[in-house]
């Protein structure tokens, strides 16, 4: 079938098109081919050509479709005007936008007060520089290895300590016997995850004036020292949690 040469022609092609498949549709929903086939009457049909002008009409409707579909009109609806398929997607956010910010600068280290520039030995032999405590309040608890009034104590400071170990450190410092004494003490109240300096020489001792055991030195947050004295393990407990909730 050649091209179109009218548009009269174009049209009357277009409709014995649409015709013909409307009409084998409706044989093809009746059953009407169905029985043709069984009655050996398809092929005769066939001969004459009369199918193959059915199918050469089919084919023109599948034309036609492509042909609306190129002009932007669909058969049964409206014109298309043209205009682009409005889109669902949001707009994606720009690719080169700098980062938002999220937190302020950096806080700047705690100034060491006086009272904890000082540096030690513990038991262990590890160096300890007290100045890693500021900006928390501290407790010093100084003790020695024959005292029993530290042996009461240190049931309380083993305790007590693991639980504010991030907000009120408790630091021991053993003086007035020998290390090896000292390091038996610790063992014995198991008292090995706190800190325990080791102060044979009493340097300590005399730089925060403890002239005698078991005295607590208490530090606040600002380096001022707010208690020095004793302390049984019910007031060392108050002390401790009202300085964690300061």
């Amino acid at each position: 079938m050649g091209p179109f040469r009218t548009g009269t022609e174009k049209r009357m092609r277009i409709s014995m098109a649409w015709t013909g498949a409307r009409q084998l549709r409706r044989w093809t929903g009746a059953g009407q081919l169905r029985r043709w086939t069984a009655a050996g009457q398809l092929r005769p049909w066939t001969g004459a050509g009369q199918l193959r002008r059915a199918a050469t009409a089919g084919a023109l409707v599948v034309a036609l479709f492509g042909v609306a579909a190129c002009t932007g009109t669909a058969p049964g609806g409206p014109a298309a005007t043209g205009s682009a398929p409005a889109s669902t997607d949001a707009p994606s956010a720009p690719t080169g936008a700098p980062p938002t910010p999220t937190g302020g600068p950096p806080a700047a280290p705690a100034q060491v007060p006086a009272v904890l520039r000082f540096t030690g030995t513990t038991l262990g032999g590890a160096a300890f520089d007290a100045a890693q405590l500021a900006g928390k309040p501290v407790v010093l608890w100084f003790w020695a290895p024959w005292c029993a009034t530290c042996a009461s104590q240190a049931w309380t400071v083993a305790e007590i300590e693991p639980r504010y170990r991030d907000t009120v450190p408790i630091v021991g410092v053993a003086g007035l016997g020998e290390r090896k004494a000292m390091k038996e003490f610790v063992t014995e109240f198991d008292l090995g995850a706190t800190p325990q300096i080791e102060d044979t020489k009493g340097a300590l001792w005399k730089r925060f004036k403890v002239t005698e055991q078991s005295i607590f030195v208490i530090i606040d947050r600002n380096g001022a020292v707010v208690h020095h004295g004793f302390l049984d393990g019910e007031a060392l407990t108050a002390k401790v949690a009202a300085l964690a909730g300061a």
